[in-house]
């Protein structure tokens, strides 16, 4: 969240602002970690506000300076991730020579993505409905737009049409996001981050293209 300097503010106002700018995104950034943690675990009716901020060290009111309530910061990790997500698909495809290469950097970035970001995924699983309609049709939208980036590569390798296309694409997501679901198993016999990985992007593209 970033707050407008004032008009007329100039010189020392200006850089005494930009440090206390810098620390409220810090600290939004710092409370959506840990909502996504605290959610992943508990639930969204699990978690309350006071738990929000002792997880960042400060009082439950003071998480109302960053948002209104907790179904806000429910909707503020969801909508962020999802239009994080669309932007990085966009970036892959346009920064790929052939449609080989962005489906393969499609794929790269969604393990990533899984890898690196498991509570959120499983507070999507679970508590998606705990959004308002309006929110929740918000990142929905966002999401069948990242899919259809998908299918429309996707176009370009198979002569399928586009709904069996969306079904591959639904799959693989289904198979890289399953991932979370079992990260915070601790046993000796897991494989590295890396080894998994690449054993997910090569099960993707099999998928895709098999």
């Amino acid at each position: 969240m970033t707050t407008e300097l004032r008009s007329g503010a100039t010189g020392p106002a200006t850089a005494a602002e930009t440090p206390r700018r810098r620390a409220k995104a810090d600290r939004r950034e710092a409370l959506l970690d840990a909502a996504a943690r605290l959610f992943a675990e508990r639930g969204f009716a699990g978690v309350s506000i006071e738990d929000l901020g002792g997880a960042v060290g400060v009082s439950g009111p003071a998480v109302y300076r960053h948002f209104e309530s907790k179904q806000a910061v429910l909707a503020a990790l969801l909508i962020d991730v999802s239009e994080g997500l669309l932007d990085g698909g966009r970036a892959c495809i346009a920064g790929a020579g052939t449609a080989r290469d962005a489906l393969e950097s499609l794929v790269a970035f969604h393990v990533d993505f899984a890898l690196a970001q498991p509570d959120v995924i499983r507070a999507q699983d679970r508590d998606l409905d705990s959004l308002s309609l309006s929110d929740a049709a918000r990142v929905r939208t966002l999401q069948r737009t990242y899919v259809e980036l998908w299918v429309d590569v996707l176009e370009q390798l198979r002569d399928d049409d586009r709904r069996s296309l969306r079904v591959r694409a639904h799959a693989v997501f289904g198979l890289i996001n399953s991932t979370p679901h079992s990260s915070r198993a601790h046993t000796p016999s897991r494989p590295p981050r890396a080894v998994v990985g690449s054993l997910l992007r090569e099960m993707a593209l099999n998928c895709l293209l098999g």
